[in-house]
This record gives structure tokens, sequence and C-alpha cells, in this order.
């Protein structure tokens, strides 16, 4: 559908600036006006607010109650319906730590739900995410330690000869300490994988090592990995100076405090990525949900936990993650980038992310607060709060599948 957005202001680049008018055609931006007042032909007029792109999420492991490690078709539509509330339209479902055989089933489980998604605007899956199995016992968190392995040549083999499944490979988080490591992490970025570095022991010697053979992003910046030390820098003090690393960042403000948050900004803030890491509990009621087949027991607290009170995932959506950095005095331009740009350019997707002529037209208009008023998924209305539209996919679930409003 063709249409002319015009914003008061939207983030172009890295800067804020307006007013600015976006013409779509196909599906994709064809022309972007700044600094004039709309001409004829304009279809929607944003009278405040910010206009950006579309948030990219690259590890999440559900929501509304949607475990990716189980999910079939009705759920996969529900999730997909329920991300454009919080300002995301494109996603990487992420699957935890299990044996080869089973991530390899599990995977090709939600390729078969992501192919029936009905053709309608909704968030936009772009690929999996494996997280494990070839991570640290030493580093677990909640995955199991009992079920993590080497990356031999067979593992990885297993992974890349599965024509569906390398095709989909978009990250692999691994230990690149683990015996093998840094050979998988050579061929897995010669076959196009992003290859991220988490739930590691790595030193900063191993974590530059793994850089070197092409690890190219931290999975979770100081969760599940050697910390930063003095002398021992650790995977956070290597990734924060080497500018090959991509920073995924949880901003929910519990798994990383807000004076670290603003540490990794004042560090790197081109280089981070906002990520949810959100499970099944995201927008949801406080009570118990699964994540990889395990229970997770999301209470008051609005934190996802196991029942040994070890942190599992978050509860966490995009939108908030935006609205936690802008309140700890980060410069807005900067974390809208950093939810939308650096992500998509992490993945290679260099037509997301942005406002500019070709990219896809994936936006989001933000209110004062900085909450999603409307979103466009390839040019197409996909959520707009002033009647809590949400893009039907004929199903009771999806239909269902309501992200609450939350604050920081």
């Amino acid at each position: 559908m063709d249409a002319v957005v015009a914003a008061q202001r939207a983030l172009l680049g890295r800067e804020l600036v307006g007013p600015v008018t976006v013409r779509i055609q196909n599906g994709r931006i064809a022309d972007v006006t700044v600094g004039q007042p709309p001409g004829a032909g304009v279809t929607h007029v944003l009278e405040d607010g910010t206009l950006t792109p579309g948030l990219v999420d690259v590890q999440i492991n559900g929501a509304v109650g949607v475990d990716f490690a189980e999910v079939d078709a009705e759920s996969m539509a529900a999730v997909a319906s329920a991300l454009p509330q919080t300002g995301v339209t494109r996603f990487v479902p992420t699957l935890i730590t299990a044996p080869v055989d089973t991530i390899v089933k599990q995977s090709h489980a939600v390729l078969d739900a992501i192919a029936a998604l009905p053709d309608r605007p909704a968030a936009r899956p772009l690929g999996l995410h494996l997280e494990g199995p070839f991570l640290s016992p030493l580093r677990h968190g909640v995955h199991d330690p009992n079920l993590m392995a080497d990356p031999t040549p067979t593992a990885i083999d297993q992974l890349l000869d599965d024509e569906r499944l390398r095709a989909a490979l978009r990250v692999l988080t691994l230990a690149p300490e683990r015996p093998g490591g840094l050979e998988a992490v050579r061929r897995l970025s010669e076959a196009g994988v992003l290859v991220s570095v988490g739930h590691t022991d790595a030193t900063g010697v191993e974590t530059k090592a793994a850089a070197d053979a092409g690890a190219a992003m931290v999975t979770h910046l100081f969760n599940a990995q050697r910390g930063l030390g003095h002398r021992e820098p650790g995977v956070p003090g290597t990734a924060l100076v080497d500018e090959r690393f991509t920073l995924g960042l949880i901003a929910d403000l519990a798994h990383v405090d807000a004076d670290v948050c603003r540490l990794v900004f004042n560090a790197a803030a081109e280089r981070v990525a906002l990520t949810t890491d959100a499970v099944a509990a995201a927008g949801m009621p406080p009570g118990r949900y699964q994540l990889g087949g395990c229970d997770v027991l999301l209470t008051e607290e609005g934190v996802p936990r196991s029942p040994e009170g070890t942190i599992a995932g978050s509860a966490l959506t995009m939108d908030r993650a935006v609205r936690n950095i802008v309140s700890l005095g980060v410069d807005p331009a900067v974390v809208f980038a950093s939810a939308s740009t650096v992500p998509a350019n992490a993945l290679g997707e260099h037509g997301l992310g942005r406002i500019e002529p070709g990219a896809v037209a994936d936006l989001v208009w933000w209110d004062a607060q900085l909450r999603p008023r409307r979103v466009w998924v390839d040019g197409e209305i996909a959520f707009d709060a002033r009647d809590g539209r949400v893009a039907r996919h004929g199903s009771a679930r999806a239909g269902q599948a309501r992200l609450p409003a939350a604050g920081r």
C-alpha cells in the first residue's frame, strides 16, 4: 500500500530531525524529505511525537505465553501479532540449550510455524538464534549445564548440513574457550552466521581471539560471562573496547544496573544493540511459564526466575527498554538507533532499521512518553493505539495477544 507520512521529527541516521515527510511505495521507502512542510497527498499526519524505524529484537525466546521451544502456527501468529504493540517489527526467535538433535527438531518446528504465518501486517521473523548448546557450564545461568557440549566438527556439520536450518540460522551464541570453539567460530562465520560470545568463562585474550576468528557480537553483555576486572578484562572489558563487537544489552535494569548501562553507552553507544531476551512471561501476568521446556516463575517483581531463584530471561519489551535507557539520560536518538539500526546492521540487514530511500517501510510513531502509537510493517499498519487495533491472524489466540503498557 502506498502512503505518505508527515512527522514533526524523525530519526534519520543517529539524529532526530524535522519536519520529515516519508513517501512509501510497495512496502519500501521511496523518498524522504527533510525541513519542508508536507506537500499534497499526505495520508498520515503525525502532529507530535517521533517517527523511528521499526525495532529489531535479535534475542527473544517467546512472549505472550508462547515459548518458541514448543511453538506451533497459532502461537507464532500470536507473538507476531503482539510484538508491534511494543514497536518491534522484526525479531529473531531464539532457542536455548538442548541436545543438537533436539535443537534441529525445534528449529524445524519454528520454521514450520513461520512458514504458516498469514500474509497480514505483523512483526516478521528473521530466522533463528541458537543460544547453545556450545556454552560453558561455569556460566550456565538457567540453561541446563548437563546438556552443554563442545562445538565439535560433527556437531557443527549437523547444523550446517541441514539445508533448511542453515538457510535460517542467523545468530549462534557459544563459549569460544570450549575445545574446538575458535574453529567453530570460523566455520559458522564463513557460513554467514553471526557468532555471538555468550554464557562463557572466556578471558579477555580468549574473547579477542574469538573476534579474530569472526565472532562479532556479545550475548547479553555482563550476564553469564566472566566479569570485568582491572587486570583481567574478561568478556565485557574486551568487548567494550574492541570495535568488532556489537554489544547485546538487556535493559530491564535488573540484569544490568542502571549505572553500568550508563557506562556501556558512555563507552560504546554506537555498538549497543538493545535486546529483550524475553521469555513466554513477557506481556503476561505473574504466574508459571516455560523456557525451553523448564518452569519459569514470574512474580510481581517482574523478573522471571527459575524455581531456584536464577534469573531466567526477562519479561522485558523493547519499548520499555527504550524508555529505561532514555530515563538514564542517554540521548533518545542514540537509544532509538540501538533498538533498530544497530541490531539490523549486526544481522547484515541494511534495508531494515533506518528511514532512507530503498529501506523497508517498517516505522514506529512514538508519543511524548515514548509509547508506540502507530506501527507500520512493510508499509502497512500493524498496530494503532487509537483503537487498540492489531493485525488479525484469524485465530482467537492471536486476537487475544495483547502486550500491556508497561512502565519502567
